[in-house]
């Protein structure tokens, strides 16, 4: 095992104390996606012990030119993605301990496995899910990384609770820029860059040399060779509601009820049903079949309706595609699933 980590261990920012260590943490990654995918297969490929990949969506063909984990096997099947990540993971290091959870990350669900979990690594695409890890880190003191990129543009800081500021501190120097993945997409090298600069974060915390933790704000361009570091040090608050001295965590204290949610560059509402549901998939498929074609598998079931289509999950949520508008989106799930 060590002849496999060797060139890891020659490099003296990691050691073998390094080394060992990586091989006894627990690492959680929010979101399968582009950054997420990245930095599961590097953190596998380095050793760290375990991981929990928790992700709602499945594989599409359009994921495939940048999200690293998925080919089109995984696509044509529909596939959790949390579930292909597994597979995929466990295919380059058998012995690694990877938890696979296809769900929306509540703060509840979030909270319920905080407890032993050694690094948060964002790999979401939206700032509602940011502020939930934001306080579960605060209030567990776990470490986040936080990363995002759109475009050709990237951005990573590392968040230490007690020691930098966090994600509610900082929020007013992150650049307001209107490029997001739905307006202007993403290219592959603005992924690979800002997960480079997460994973690259996570190893020296994992591996104890937190001496060398970034401490700026790191933003880059890969397409306009542009790269800056904002030293955001000055902006921790005493009163910050989620580091302060009085931290209230009101992220996650909020309700869990129905919630609706466009997903990032998609036309596409997600559905989240306000008490917890399953569905017989066997009666659905019978049911939809009437409606338009069906395609399922153990995890979720599709079916392709004239002008939209419907994927729903084991856990009761409902992707409805083909709209943005969170009204008609709700008339539909209605018309199909409570009717």
């Amino acid at each position: 095992m060590n002849d496999r980590y060797s060139r890891q261990i020659l490099f003296p920012g990691i050691g073998a104390d390094g080394q060992a260590s990586l091989q006894t943490k627990h690492a959680l990654i929010l979101g399968a996606g582009a950054l997420g995918s990245a930095a599961a297969e590097t953190l596998v490929r380095a050793g760290v012990g375990e991981l929990t990949i928790i992700d709602r969506d499945y594989v599409e063909w359009s994921n495939l030119p940048r999200q690293q984990l998925y080919g089109e096997k995984e696509a044509e099947a529909k596939m959790p993605k949390a579930v292909a990540a597994k597979e995929r993971l466990q295919a380059i290091r058998s012995d690694a301990v990877i938890h696979s959870l296809v769900m929306d990350a509540t703060a509840e669900k979030l909270e319920d496995i905080a407890p032993g979990l050694d690094i948060l690594i964002d790999g979401s695409d939206n700032f509602d899910i940011r502020f939930i890890l934001n306080d579960l880190s605060q209030k567990y003191r776990i470490p986040w990384v936080f990363g995002a990129c759109a475009g050709s543009y990237g951005m990573s800081f590392t968040i230490v609770p007690g020691e930098t500021p966090c994600l509610q501190c900082i929020l007013p120097a992150i650049p307001s820029f209107s490029v997001t993945c739905e307006t202007d997409g993403v290219i592959a090298p603005a992924v690979q860059m800002t997960s480079a600069y997460q994973t690259a974060e996570a190893l020296k915390i994992l591996s104890g040399r937190t001496e060398a933790v970034q401490t700026k704000l790191t933003l880059f361009d890969v397409w306009k060779n542009q790269h800056h570091a904002i030293q955001v040090g000055k902006t921790k608050k005493d009163t910050c509601p989620s580091c302060g001295t009085s931290p209230a965590y009101a992220h996650l204290a909020g309700a869990d009820d129905t919630k609706m949610a466009v997903l990032c560059g998609r036309d596409t509402v997600q559905i989240r049903p306000e008490t917890s549901r399953s569905y017989d998939f066997t009666y659905l498929e019978t049911k939809l079949s009437r409606h338009g074609r069906v395609q399922k598998n153990p995890y979720l079931l599709s079916c392709a309706l004239p002008d939209y289509r419907l994927v729903v999950f084991r856990d009761g949520r409902v992707l409805v595609h083909g709209t943005k508008k969170v009204e008609q989106a709700k008339a539909i799930y209605e018309k199909y699933f409570l009717s």
